[in-house]
């Protein structure tokens, strides 16, 4: 396995990283929704960072997979319609067939514009609508996954000042996905998803000044 680069940017909200942050965005694709279920059941009802979902799901039929993991979970978990606000301390799933971005009012906007990476929802496009409006107050996490969609989506949160973490593809069920970013050299992170999630529990949140 490759090492991951390390940033030129400030720390990867590391255990001494002083930052607060708005959001997390979690892609998932193949042997994803395991992952999932390790890192949601441990965040505290008291968690105030949005967490933000694209997991590769069929688009043909209803999804439950926000119900299945609200069950699991101390926060809601819902499927947001267009125009929704991105809420701290909630669970943000993108519905299946539509690309969920974030608008720079920190709003909910979906799309059926073509796939990208031949997926629909594609964690890319989350990754990089989410980079440009949380900028260093986001955290980026690519979860196990058959193809390289999230690789570029990554480097564009790092670019932007964010952190990027990537499940240890020894951990992965399908480690095409997290070995795809870390070969691009997008990594901060390579962590289990039991480090992840340990890491996320604490994460400090930050509270915008409304003006």
């Amino acid at each position: 396995m490759n090492t991951p680069r390390r940033p030129s940017s400030p720390g990867a909200a590391a255990p001494g990283d002083a930052r607060a942050f708005e959001a997390v965005a979690i892609g998932a694709s193949a042997g994803g929704i395991d992952a999932l279920n390790v890192l949601l059941p441990a965040l505290p009802a008291s968690f105030q960072v949005a967490v933000l979902i694209v997991s590769h799901l069929p688009a043909d039929s209803p999804s439950r997979l926000a119900e299945t993991l609200g069950y699991r979970c101390a926060i809601p978990v819902v499927e947001p319609d267009a125009g929704e606000p991105v809420l701290p301390g909630r669970v943000h799933l993108a519905p299946p067939g539509y690309h969920m971005l974030i608008d720079d009012d920190r709003t909910v906007a979906l799309s059926i514009d073509s796939t990208v990476r031949y997926s629909r929802p594609s964690i890319d496009v989350l990754f990089e609508s989410a980079a440009h409006v949380y900028r260093e107050r986001l955290v980026g996490i690519l979860l196990s996954g058959a193809n390289d969609d999230g690789a570029h989506g990554l480097e564009v949160i790092r670019a932007m000042g964010g952190v990027a973490w990537v499940q240890d593809p020894q951990t992965a069920v399908s480690a095409t996905m997290p070995r795809a970013a870390i070969e691009r050299g997008a990594a901060d992170e390579v962590l289990s998803p039991t480090q992840m999630a340990r890491r996320l529990a604490g994460l400090p949140p930050h509270t915008r000044t409304m003006t």
